[in-house]
């Protein structure tokens, strides 16, 4: 079995480690046939069968399982070798992407692409609208905006600022049902929720907000999502404050309960550090996010 395809390679990676031919095919960037064939083309090649599906997910083998290993570790010494080819990258022009939480992603982030693409016309930026934390190790991401600290020691993080939440309603809405400000009268108001697991109901108790589930009219998980609600009057939701104290239509209500306080970490592998585009880019977000 000489001359393996690397592409096959990453097909084969990606689809054990998401399950799923769907997955694995947005995580690379190809359609669904083209990773489908990948995985096909490899097995061929190998001359042994690597998944089998089960209902819609693809299982590993017991040869899969036993494969799996030695990719990973082919897989990760080919990212390394692009780690260390591109920190010592001197040239500013290429592409640098960046990850953000959607709401980041669409709020904050377009002004600041802007103003970089003004400052360093030949610095294409790539935005990665998603609220898991991009694993840089594997070069999902060149930087990353997070609001925990990594703890990986292979990465690089700088807290920039302490950013504030606070909860807003549409205009419309306070209309119709005034405008609450303390904790106390949010019990018999309608919010927009965030889950379904009662995860962002524990939290709002611990901000002192004496709410239950009944309390929530509707659900979103993505917060670009969960924000066109509040402002269709579905009811009161927080938003991070540098989003939304400009907003049309949009009040702050509950102005006696403290704002939620959280970091801004931008992120990067210390091997990118080196590369003058990337680090062009990490400075210009940093001063940005400020």
């Amino acid at each position: 079995m000489n001359n393996l395809d690397w592409n096959q390679l990453k097909a084969f990676l990606e689809t054990a480690e998401t399950g799923s031919l769907s997955a694995a095919a947005r995580k690379l960037g190809l359609t669904q046939p083209t990773l489908s064939r990948q995985v096909a083309a490899i097995e061929q090649r190998m001359g042994v069968t690597l998944f089998e599906r089960v209902g819609k997910a693809m299982a590993l083998t017991r040869t899969g399982l036993d494969l799996l290993e030695h990719a990973r570790v082919m897989g990760a010494a080919a990212e390394a070798l692009s780690l260390a080819a591109t920190g010592r990258s001197q040239a500013v022009d290429g592409v640098v992407s960046v990850s953000a939480s959607d709401a980041v992603a669409a709020y904050l982030l377009p002004p600041l692409v802007r103003a970089l693409h003004a400052q360093e016309p030949g610095i294409a930026i790539e935005v990665i609208s998603s609220n898991a934390l991009s694993d840089l190790l594997r070069r999902e991401a060149d930087i990353a905006i997070r609001h925990v600290k990594p703890e990986q020691p292979e990465l690089i993080a700088r807290l920039v600022r302490e950013a504030t939440a606070s909860f807003y309603a549409s205009e419309d809405w306070v209309k119709v049902h005034g405008h609450p400000r303390s904790a106390e009268e949010a019990a018999m108001l309608p919010f927009v929720g965030t889950d379904r697991s009662g995860q962002f109901l524990a939290y709002l108790k611990q901000h002192g907000l004496p709410l239950t589930e009944a309390n929530f009219s509707c659900y979103a998980d993505h917060s670009v999502a969960h924000w066109a609600l509040v402002q269709q009057g579905m009811g009161i939701g927080a938003m991070m404050d540098d989003m939304a104290r400009d907003a049309p239509g949009i009040v702050r209500v509950l102005d006696d309960v403290p704002p939620v306080r959280f970091p801004i970490w931008l992120v990067t592998h210390r091997e990118l550090r080196t590369s003058r585009r990337i680090r062009v880019v990490f400075e210009a977000l940093a001063k940005g996010l400020r």
